[in-house]
């Protein structure tokens, strides 16, 4: 199979439920934010010490759930396949929530805002945590729009909910990883001075 198709040389692509959209699609834009969330957990992955290495499996794991999350926003609600794709249960968010305690448990009590950086793994765990936030919003509003575009009553289906709260709590669980990324290195959090 060739990477390189031309289907999209006139700015089109196809969505996984296989309507054609602009590449400026605000699905394609919805799953862009998450593909690029991907791509800069792998660079934080890459820079993790050998001390964090749990970390490491961790974010290869929310690496593939963010897989799934694309899939989910590149197929429409009301296609054919849109049940059958690999759902984000809440089961995934309780996970994230226990690694977050873990990790807060080893961490000096936050006393005040902290400003992004520190050790460099710290700071791309922030960046992460912001394009995190993007997505988040980028979602809402593509979820939002979908709903006022159906004529019927019928809601955001519940598994797309759960991804919501997924998203979510992944930048929690980004800011708690900055946070731990120094501490482990003994690099202090950068502090806010007004």
């Amino acid at each position: 199979m060739k990477i390189y198709t031309g289907g999209g040389d006139k700015g089109k692509t196809s969505l996984f439920s296989g309507e054609r959209v602009p590449k400026n699609h605000e699905r394609v834009d919805a799953y862009g934010d998450i593909d690029e969330l991907s791509s800069l957990l792998g660079a934080l992955a890459a820079l993790i010490p050998e001390q964090g290495q749990g970390i490491v499996e961790e974010i290869h794991q929310i690496q593939s759930d963010l897989l799934s999350a694309g899939a989910i926003l590149a197929t429409t609600p009301d296609s054919s396949s849109f049940d059958s794709l690999t759902k984000i249960g809440l089961d995934k968010s309780k996970i994230l929530e226990k690694s977050m305690d873990r990790m807060d448990a080893e961490l000096p009590r936050l006393k005040t805002f902290i400003l992004p950086g520190g050790h460099i793994s710290s700071a791309w765990a922030h960046i992460a945590r912001t394009v995190c936030r993007r997505a988040e919003r980028r979602m809402i509003g593509l979820f939002q729009q979908s709903d006022a575009d159906n004529d019927s009553s019928v809601s955001i289906p519940e598994h797309v909910q759960e991804l919501l709260v997924y998203i979510n709590r992944l930048s929690d669980y980004l800011f708690v990883t900055a946070r731990y990324c120094n501490h482990i290195l003994g690099t202090e959090d950068v502090p806010w001075k007004q």
